[in-house]
């Protein structure tokens, strides 16, 4: 690598840490080692040298080696690799959300008409929050789960309706909570025509984009009262550690049922997919989720930070 190469790259560095993660000149000199002056010229740098715009044009070599080699040990058709080292979670996630809105904004430009499954999670929303909004009505978004939270409000897991919105194309809702409250509850929802054509058209999609989620105490779906104390602690137990759409999976990447299997009414998946979906996950408390779906080949793509891909590289 050049002397010039070597400036950009760090450049680019400085400028993720200061545009994307809003840390100040001076932490930023401190992550790297510099003076606050010369952080200040790193980032007067990368904006004449053209990458800063809405999103940042140069990516981080060291990142783009990561993500080749993970595309190559995992099979994965894509990959993105945000630049994170000694971040927070909260920065990370930062990162994670404007390299996930210029990946599907992407998906999103194509003229040819697209069906985008839409999973959950905190990732995903922050992610099509910062999304543009663009005219693309030939387009439709399907959700891959239940709609319909426990107090029978709109729940906060469905975002698709928040992505249509923006290219003001056609959404698809599956009529039914994410967990029925009996499997006698669960065969009446899924049975339903409306539910058995949306949940197809999600099978069908072109694109989907889901969350990758960690099983412990305290996690979305625990928080969010889904699932119970106890009921976390009887996956764990199974040795459960991740979850996409309640689908949980051991470490390995292989499935685990439970006693919630019979009450999951969202779209189904399996593992060694063969059809497109991306996940986005990232930070330390989602290693052991983001290593079992990539082991269990639960996603075909992957956008993460540089830190879960060294771990995920390393284990």
């Amino acid at each position: 690598m050049s002397r010039e190469e070597k400036k950009q790259e760090i450049a680019a560095r400085a400028a993720w840490m200061y545009y994307v993660a809003g840390m100040t000149q001076q932490e930023i000199a401190r992550e790297l080692g510099l003076s606050r002056q010369v952080a200040q010229r790193l980032l007067s740098g990368a904006r004449e040298m053209g990458m800063i715009h809405v999103k940042i044009e140069h990516p981080v070599t060291y990142c783009l080696e990561l993500a080749h080699q993970l595309k190559k040990r995992f099979n994965l058709t894509l990959c993105r690799i945000v630049p994170s080292a000694n971040l927070n979670d909260d920065a990370v996630s930062q990162m994670l959300t404007v390299e996930g809105a210029s990946l599907m904004a992407q998906f999103i430009s194509e003229d040819a008409p697209q069906v985008f499954g839409i999973g959950s999670g905190k990732t995903l929303r922050s992610i099509i929050d910062a999304l543009p909004w663009v005219e693309r009505p030939q387009h439709q978004c399907v959700s891959m789960i239940g709609a319909i939270a426990r107090d029978d409000s709109g729940t906060r897991y469905d975002v698709p309706l928040k992505m249509a919105e923006k290219m003001q194309g056609k959404y698809f809702f599956i009529p039914a909570p994410l967990y029925a409250d009996s499997p006698e509850d669960k065969t009446l929802w899924v049975q339903h025509q409306v539910y058995q054509r949306v949940t197809q058209r999600a099978l069908q999609a072109d694109v989907s984009f889901v969350g990758i989620g960690e099983v412990s105490q305290g996690c979305p779906l625990n928080a969010e009262g889904f699932i119970t104390d106890e009921q976390v602690e009887a996956l764990n137990a199974k040795g459960v550690v991740g979850e996409m759409l309640g689908h949980f999976f051991n470490q390995e990447g292989e499935r685990i049922f439970g006693e919630t299997d019979e009450l999951l009414t969202s779209v189904s998946l399996e593992p060694h997919t063969k059809r497109r979906i991306i996940g986005f996950a990232g930070g330390q408390h989602k290693f052991s989720a983001i290593r079992a779906a990539l082991k269990g080949g639960w996603v075909s793509d992957l956008v993460t930070d540089e830190e879960t891909a060294i771990y995920l590289l390393n284990n």
